[in-house]
């Protein structure tokens, strides 16, 4: 039988927490060589907790444009929103208490408390969550206070983390969701097309292909 509960969730997310803290130091070390403090940097991570966002966010506003760079942090967090609606039901409490529930809900988690039989375990969620969240701050301060520089971040191989990441997100998505090629292929399109534009417009149109993937579709 499956083990449930905080302390499953708990050795879950410590094998999770090894992933995230290699990629936070990746982040930490990129949004400083991009004009960011670290302070701020380590207070993002702490805040947002969303490698995909934070990643989209200072790689957008490199290229000069608030506008694309909240554009493309919100496309890259759409998937929350179909994940936070089929949580809802097993999350107890008034407004106020399930929405700070809800901020368990990061992917790692949210996949590990699925049960076989359907439902969420979401005690499961919470200590996975737990185990990760200090483990992508403490990457982040890392990353930011240890590895200023840009000959660093490329000689220790921390550049490769970057679009490693998104190449990793591509392929489980694919291969999970066949159907969803048609929009990689066309955000893939796009981001070749517009290379000569500005980052953050070329991200926000590359990343608008993924709303193809929220239309309703037939079995």
């Amino acid at each position: 039988m499956k083990k449930t509960g905080w302390s499953q969730g708990l050795r879950v997310g410590v094998g999770l927490a090894a992933g995230s803290f290699l990629l936070a130091v990746g982040f930490g070390a990129f949004a400083v060589t991009h004009g960011w403090p670290a302070w701020l940097a380590i207070a993002m991570s702490a805040v947002v907790f969303s490698g995909s966002a934070q990643f989209a966010l200072v790689t957008a506003l490199a290229g000069g444009g608030l506008g694309p760079a909240l554009a493309s942090a919100a496309l890259m967090n759409l998937r929350f929103v179909p994940m936070a609606a089929a949580t809802a039901p097993f999350l107890p409490g008034g407004p106020l208490r399930r929405a700070v529930q809800g901020q368990a809900v990061v992917d790692g988690s949210w996949v590990a408390a699925q049960r076989p039989g359907g439902g969420l375990d979401r005690q499961l969620m919470f200590g996975a969550t737990l185990a990760q969240w200090p483990a992508w701050i403490l990457g982040t301060a890392l990353g930011a206070l240890l590895v200023p520089g840009g000959t660093a971040l490329r000689d220790l191989g921390l550049d490769i983390i970057f679009p490693g990441f998104f190449g990793l997100l591509l392929y489980d998505a694919l291969r999970a969701h066949p159907r969803l090629a048609p929009a990689g292929l066309l955000a893939a399109v796009i981001a070749t097309t517009c290379r000569f534009l500005p980052p953050g417009v070329a991200l926000t149109l590359a990343a608008a292909a993924a709303t193809l993937s929220l239309r309703k579709r037939t079995p």
